[in-house]
């Protein structure tokens, strides 16, 4: 008998049953959301408010409600693009086997430097800094996912090097922009048991607000702006980039991204933060090169978004811009962050040094560089496996609006 054939008394109680599916599968479905919000609110972090708000709104970058670029930025599709992301890529995007991370311990970092300058490379742009008498801890990420969620998104290749726990005692935290790969929930929230200050981009103190650092600890800077740490100074340097830490909050934009310039009165060391190419590069090589070393991002690029990441040639580009004496290539070989493989990085930044004349050195995770202790000859050591990569002819990656000259001295040996 079909429910039109059942007799009314029937029907009145048949209808409720299908109408509770209805409502239960979407209620369910609504409260699933609910749950995975509330789980994941507290990574987000924070929203700028009052003075904070006020000066961020007085900088020259604030523009339309939010952060712009000196040069503007044309970004790729999203769902494309993240479709292909999930689907395509490179074979070789994540490590086959082991890599010889290099464990370490707070005994290691006991001693200062003998030169005065050592760079302890922990993987992707997490790095510790000694300098100058100074320890600086650079976009330090613990976590074991770059994501909001514990059970989601890109995962590390390997456990960190040195443990949160043994951490050599520090002066500083120095963070370049918001985003998961660069500032991490879990591991600013044992950081913020230290008791050190935290220099960040205009807007990223409202994150630490949010996670309970008093704002006595965060000194938040614009572009050239500057602060003494002891007998260094901080600059936060433009870079071209972009931040945000949830597309349902739509806070785009809303934080600064910056790189940094360190200038000791020994040493000096630069630190791009994440970037594409622009001219403003050889402004601060203007103003503060030359540089004892450069720390530049040279992984997760591609044509779709050459606007956000400068890849490995023009890294060395940036490199030389800046007016640096050796380069470590960073955000690499810690996370699967784009479509090529995951030794395409460093292998194109090796090929492209070799015909721009540029020094590099490749520690393993986990290794340090002590610049002034290095041997003439001493550069690069491959630590990672020889797997098939694509060439700068194969998969080009140039960010748009750069002027001939730049784009002379990119493609052409120096």
């Amino acid at each position: 008998m079909t429910p039109s054939a059942l007799p009314p008394a029937a029907l009145r109680s048949a209808r409720p049953y299908w109408r509770r599916w209805w409502v239960l599968v979407p209620a369910a479905l609504a409260l699933l959301l609910v749950g995975i919000s509330a789980s994941i609110r507290p990574a987000l972090g924070g929203r700028a408010e009052g003075p904070r708000l006020t000066r961020m709104q007085a900088s020259r970058q604030w523009r339309s409600d939010q952060f712009t670029n000196l040069l503007a930025r044309h970004d790729a599709p999203f769902v494309p693009t993240l479709w292909e992301f999930a689907t395509g890529g490179s074979a070789q995007r994540l490590p086959e086997g082991a890599l010889p991370v290099l464990a370490r311990t707070r005994g290691d970092f006991e001693r200062a430097p003998a030169s005065g300058l050592r760079i302890t490379w922990l993987g992707h742009s997490t790095l510790l800094l000694e300098m100058d008498g100074l320890r600086l801890l650079v976009d330090p990420v613990w976590g074991e996912r770059t994501s909001p969620f514990t059970w989601l998104g890109p995962r590390r290749f390997y456990a960190p090097p040195l443990a949160l726990s043994d951490l050599p005692p520090l002066d500083a935290v120095l963070i370049s922009h918001d985003h998961y790969d660069h500032l991490d929930y879990p591991t600013i929230m044992y950081l913020r048991t230290l008791h050190v200050p935290f220099f960040v981009p205009l807007g990223v103190g409202a994150h630490l607000s949010y996670w309970g650092i008093g704002n006595e600890r965060i000194i938040e800077l614009d572009w050239w702006d500057e602060h003494s740490l002891g007998p260094v100074r901080l600059v936060a340097t433009p870079a071209r980039h972009f931040s945000g830490r949830s597309l349902l909050l739509r806070d785009r934009d809303a934080t600064l991204w910056s790189g940094w310039a360190l200038l000791g009165p020994q040493h000096r060391v630069y630190y791009s933060g994440d970037t594409a190419m622009f001219p403003g590069f050889a402004q601060i090589g203007e103003r503060f090169g030359p540089f004892d070393v450069t720390l530049i991002e040279a992984g997760a690029y591609d044509a779709r978004w050459a606007d956000v990441h400068l890849g490995p040639e023009q890294a060395v580009l940036a490199h030389q811009l800046v007016k640096g004496q050796l380069l470590i290539p960073v955000h690499w070989g810690l996370f699967d962050l784009a479509l090529h493989g995951w030794t395409e990085p460093v292998e194109r930044v090796l090929r492209a040094a070799r015909a721009h004349d540029v020094r590099v050195v490749t520690p393993a995770p986990g290794g340090s560089v002590e610049p002034g202790a290095l041997a003439p000859g001493v550069s690069a050591q491959r630590w990672w496996p020889d797997v098939p990569w694509k060439t700068a002819l194969e998969a080009p990656c140039v960010s748009s609006g750069l002027d001939d000259a730049l784009l002379a001295r990119l493609v052409s040996p120096r």
